[in-house]
């Protein structure tokens, strides 16, 4: 063979078993990234070409699908009530993707979860009928507390302390899943993502503020279970006002005539004593408020619902000064919603956490469990005797101190305003919180509730908890205890 041929031909089977080689590695070891990859349009044309799962409140979906006209993907995502249950919900949209329940479980949605296809499916590749996601929201809860938050800006959670099924969670202004779904919806996005007011961010889980007075529950709790007052109805060692350790800077009291000096924690609480809270704080130190706070889910930067929440957060590295702030809720302490509702829970069910979830489980197309999440996983946060003092104490908020516009007849109502400052200096409108508790004795039925009330657009001299976020949190109880 001639020469030159010889070695043409050996350089050409070089590079088809380069080319072999190339092609074994991204078949054997490429394949699923290259699947995987969010660039792979095939993957959007797969998930929408069937109608997709649903997700599911009380036996009847609040979401759906519908064909499209034109195009490669054949059906969009439809919502019921889309801005009602926008905060549980989240979107699935064909160009910008999806958030929330909608995320989490899309392959079971999609019908590409495995757990989905019998043994023919495995081998052939074939997409299996969708699994629909079934939620524990309440539809009377979730429609009270979207209808009572109306148009201020903020968020409510309720939960069932027992079982720890989230019943409601809001969060406005909210927004319309069904504006974005589709490939052409890019003026309606721009629109989200411009408005100020953020309605694509849950202030429910997503936005920890500043908790302000609510904050004083822990602290309370705090302080009975380390002996430093053996009873709600013990006087504290709490001058009025109160000056910071090591500042000049004193401390005064919303209630300037409130008999706050000295006060027991029933009273301090019963009217928001800011002296008594602060120095609580301080004498206790910052590592046993921290320890504390930590018990009812502080620092928890893995608080899934299964929505992953933000972590709300008790500092450290503090001075004394800024430790007996913390008291108050304020210097660099943060909250969610979904945080001081579940304070308010732990307390309601006997000091006892349940862990917070808004899925009960997740089935196939015929209804066969997938998975399903337990109630009632408890932790002990403080002891049985700590939880009902602090209940008494609340139920005198409501009945005599800061809170009467919690109220409901024939139940056991506890709660506790908050008005938290906002911005340097409080140069901002503060934010108006509530945090409350129901019980029905007759019923069996109880729930717990934080409500924040951001901006509501009243004058900053007309903004508190009992007048902004109370009767909000009332009406959510209310529908609750009538489920």
């Amino acid at each position: 063979m001639n020469k030159t041929i010889r070695r043409a031909s050996v350089f050409c089977l070089l590079m088809v078993l380069a080319l072999l080689v190339r092609a074994t590695w991204v078949q054997g070891y490429q394949a699923k990234a290259l699947a995987d990859d969010e660039h792979n349009r095939r993957n959007t044309i797969a998930q929408y070409a069937h109608p997709l799962g649903d997700i599911i409140v009380a036996g009847s979906p609040v979401t759906g699908s519908k064909g499209t006209s034109g195009g490669d993907l054949r059906y969009k995502r439809t919502y019921t009530q889309g801005e009602l249950y926008a905060a549980v919900t989240g979107y699935s949209s064909q160009a910008y993707g999806a958030t929330q329940l909608e995320g989490i479980y899309s392959d079971v949605l999609d019908g590409t979860d495995d757990r989905l296809k019998n043994p023919a499916d495995l081998i052939t590749g074939e997409q299996a009928a969708p699994g629909n996601v079934l939620t524990t929201i309440d539809p009377g809860v979730q429609k009270a507390a979207y209808e009572a938050l109306g148009d201020d800006k903020g968020a409510a959670v309720a939960i069932d302390p027992k079982t720890g099924r989230i019943l409601g969670m809001v969060s406005t202004p909210s927004y319309d899943p069904s504006a974005i779904s589709g490939t052409n919806d890019g003026d309606a996005w721009k629109k989200l993502l411009d408005d100020q007011e953020k309605p694509l961010v849950n202030r429910a889980l997503r936005q920890p503020l500043a908790p302000g007075s609510t904050f004083k529950l822990v602290v309370a709790a705090a302080a009975l279970e380390n002996g430093l007052y053996g009873s709600v109805d013990e006087a504290t060692d709490s001058p009025d006002p109160y000056t910071l350790p090591g500042t000049r800077t004193v401390l005064r009291n919303e209630n300037a005539s409130a008999p706050c000096e000295n006060a027991t924690l029933r009273t301090a609480l019963r009217y928001s004593c800011n002296n008594v809270f602060a120095k609580v704080a301080a004498d206790l130190g910052q590592d046993k408020v921290k320890k504390m706070a930590d018990a009812f889910g502080f620092d928890t930067k893995k608080l899934d619902v299964p929505v992953r929440a933000a972590e709300s957060i008790y500092p450290t590295g503090m001075d004394k000064a800024q430790t007996a702030l913390t008291g108050i809720g304020q210097f660099e302490v943060t909250a969610t919603p979904l945080q001081m509702a579940m304070v308010t829970a732990a307390l309601a069910n006997g000091g006892e956490l349940a862990a917070p979830h808004m899925v009960s489980a997740v089935t196939d197309g015929d209804g066969s469990t997938l998975e399903e999440t337990d109630d009632g996983e408890n932790k002990r946060v403080v002891e049985e005797r700590t939880a009902e003092q602090l209940r008494s104490a609340m139920v005198t908020v409501v009945e005599e101190g800061t809170g009467t516009n919690a109220r409901i007849a024939g139940a056991e109502v506890g709660g506790k305003t908050g008005t938290a400052q906002n911005g340097v200096d409080n140069s901002n409108t503060p934010y108006a919180w509530f945090t409350s508790y129901a019980k029905d004795d007759s019923s069996g039925k109880e729930v717990a509730v934080a409500v924040i009330v951001e901006d509501s657009g009243s004058a900053r001299s007309e903004v508190s908890g009992n007048g902004l976020a109370a009767p909000i949190a009332q009406k959510m109880m209310k529908a609750a205890l009538e489920r």
